[in-house]
């Protein structure tokens, strides 16, 4: 049910609240909401990189230092993992449901409101959070790294916000200090609606001929870009795909197929060979397509393709700013060629075990199984990389030489195999 969530570097946990989370009230002498201590102007947050997805440090209340993924798609503070939380006492009042992607029923939370939450200088008062039942995501698990939770909106909403992949580093920035400078890189619209942000700069491209597609912008996905077929629009599935389970959203598993699409124009750049998700509408597209809304998107880009920029967003005056890495706008699309799909585990997410292999894949042919714990990786000792170096051994090209160690049953045996492009 939650596998392959790396694999294809999806991770997308977009979650529609049924109605609005309201803060509490303050005290008239306290400050209110988000802002940045000492009357900064601006502040940066370095940030680490897992599975393409942007992962912060958060202090709730009086909590240790947790780990929380910032994306721009979530409307509220969600706990996923209430564990991290067990010493703290939270004011707890309601249930809520929450739906979002896959294809299982909504979940059951509570609400606990008047928090505060802190993530570097900028600080967050009278905060009311969701928080989950159960870890029923286990994010850890397949980002390979202690995550505790999900936030987004408020940050985006309050502050102008730059990302850069390159030195992993947020910058938050008070909306009348910042000025755009051409410098800086291209400007674009941003429609900004019900705490989600949609471009039309994106249009697929096939013989020479541009489709315009309006897209989500989506930090809280590992992927590049994931598109949303309808028999409304006029997308069609690339002539090779493979079927897939795409990535787990916050109702279970997302499948669809996994297909390239021969050009992508991201704003005034194109992009070859993009990878593409292809999720099916049971698992996906039928939950957000809501009539009452204006926006109608075909999809939603994901960290995959929005890391070969440096990327501002500025919700209040409904732009963004895309400067380019040029070293990374060259760097190809690729998935996993080995055919093994992996889940971390222990006190710090350094024990990596086979979740699956997939059948007639270089792995399968080597004799890997479900359940083999990796011990060396091409004469790295396995608990020393991180599961994204992992995958990115996994996906150094085709006819690349891959030899494991693998602990089975207390036995030590030995693979070798050479990796092959399945998409």
């Amino acid at each position: 049910m939650k596998r392959n969530l790396k694999r294809y570097g999806i991770l997308s946990v977009i979650c529609l609240l049924p109605f609005f989370i309201f803060a509490q009230k303050p005290k008239k002498e306290e400050k209110f909401g988000l802002f940045l201590t000492g009357n900064r102007k601006f502040t940066t947050i370095q940030f680490q990189m897992h599975a393409n997805l942007i992962i912060v440090p958060v202090r709730i209340n009086d909590s240790d230092t947790l780990h929380f993924i910032l994306d721009t798609g979530v409307s509220s503070i969600i706990i996923t993992d209430p564990k991290a939380l067990k010493h703290q006492k939270l004011n707890m009042t309601r249930e809520v449901l929450l739906a979002g992607a896959g294809e299982g029923q909504a979940l059951t939370a509570s609400v606990a409101i008047g928090n505060t939450i802190n993530m570097g200088h900028m600080k967050a008062t009278y905060q009311n959070m969701v928080v989950l039942k159960d870890d029923v995501l286990k994010l850890s698990e397949f980002v390979g790294v202690p995550v505790h939770g999900i936030f987004g909106f408020d940050i985006f909403n309050n502050f102008v916000v730059t990302v850069d992949f390159v030195n992993r580093e947020i910058m938050l920035e008070q909306p009348n200090h910042y000025k755009y400078r051409p410098r800086k890189g291209d400007k674009y619209p941003l429609i900004i609606e019900e705490t989600k942000a949609y471009t039309d700069m994106v249009a697929l491209v096939s013989n020479g001929r541009e489709l315009p597609i309006r897209m989500l912008i989506d930090t809280g996905a590992g992927h590049a870009l994931l598109i949303d077929k309808t028999p409304e629009n006029e997308i069609q599935l690339p002539q090779k795909v493979i079927r897939a389970q795409l990535g787990r959203g916050l109702n279970g598993v997302i499948n669809g197929n996994l297909g390239r699409i021969d050009k992508v124009r991201f704003g005034r750049h194109e992009l070859k060979n993009v990878l593409a998700s292809f999720p099916d509408s049971v698992s996906f597209g039928v939950k957000f397509r809501n009539p009452a809304q204006h926006t109608v998107r075909q999809g939603n880009i994901g960290c995959e393709l929005l890391r070969r920029f440096r990327v501002t967003f500025n919700y209040r005056d409904h732009y963004m700013v895309l400067k380019p890495v040029r070293q990374r706008l060259r760097e190809a699309f690729e998935h996993d060629m080995s055919g093994v799909e992996l889940r971390a585990s222990g006190t710090k997410m350094q024990r990596y075990h086979i979740d699956r292999v997939i059948e007639n894949s270089p792995a399968f042919e080597a004799g890997l199984e479900e359940g083999d714990e990796l011990v060396f990786v091409n004469n790295n000792i396995a608990s020393e990389l991180s599961i994204s170096e992992i995958y990115k051994i996994f996906q150094r090209g085709e006819g690349k030489p891959i030899e494991l160690f693998v602990r089975r049953k207390d036995q030590i045996h030995f693979a070798k195999f050479a990796l092959k492009r399945m998409i």
